[in-house]
């Protein structure tokens, strides 16, 4: 019901997930990601704990395919579960169990690794890990045009309804953390615009954070 990619920027360090899904808040579930770590997706039948898991054990020194690998063995039904991972190093790392739902796929490139489960054909994850290894600029714009691509070579094989896009930089909380939850219409294209809104305000969300008498107002009322 789902396909995604978590992926890091080589020049920043930073890392993200794109997802999107035909079920409802897919994001909500399935991304997560920590500044200096790595970031995780976990997917199909969903198990959202296996993301932290993952992430601790990474944080602890694992390298992505021992930590997926870890975390997939204790996991009491793993045969049901996709996992992928990326490390401080940009080593990727995929579980996918033989239950995954319908045609389930996954491909992993330089700083990239994708996956999907009741996708419309297995070319899926490569489209997308290609998409992202031929784009260029900030890591948000290259993890969404790497998720449209996985939607133009077919995506799920039903519409999808959901999307998000997760960034951890170099602060203790997610410098970007947009979701369409629920929409009839494209969500890929709903979490294109909020990131075309959010993006050029990001540093200044964190310089607010870190430095408060040096940021900038926006002209709301009350901010000055």
């Amino acid at each position: 019901m789902t396909f995604s990619l978590v992926a890091r920027c080589a020049e920043t360090g930073m890392f993200g997930v794109a997802i999107s899904s035909s079920s409802p808040a897919v994001a909500a579930r399935c991304s997560f990601a920590r500044a200096g770590v790595g970031a995780v997706a976990s997917q199909n039948v969903t198990n959202p704990s296996l993301g932290p898991l993952t992430l601790e054990r990474m944080q602890a020194g694992a390298s992505a395919t021992e930590a997926v690998t870890a975390t997939a063995e204790q996991e009491e039904h793993a045969q049901y579960r996709q996992l992928l991972a990326i490390d401080t190093t940009g080593r990727t790392a995929i579980h996918s169990g033989h239950e995954a739902l319908g045609i389930w796929s996954q491909a992993e490139g330089t700083d990239v690794a994708a996956a999907g489960n009741l996708l419309a054909n297995a070319d899926v994850p490569a489209a997308i890990v290609d998409a992202f290894e031929r784009s260029e600029g900030h890591l948000g714009n290259r993890l969404l045009d790497a998720l449209r691509a996985g939607s133009a070579a077919g995506g799920e094989a039903g519409p999808v309804h959901s999307a998000g896009l997760l960034l951890v930089s170099n602060v203790s909380w997610p410098v970007a953390d947009l979701r369409c939850d629920w929409t009839d219409d494209c969500p890929i294209a709903s979490l294109d615009h909020l990131w075309e809104i959010y993006k050029p305000q990001l540093n200044d969300y964190v310089r607010r954070a870190l430095a408060p008498a040096e940021a900038p107002s926006y002209g709301v009322p009350g901010d000055i």
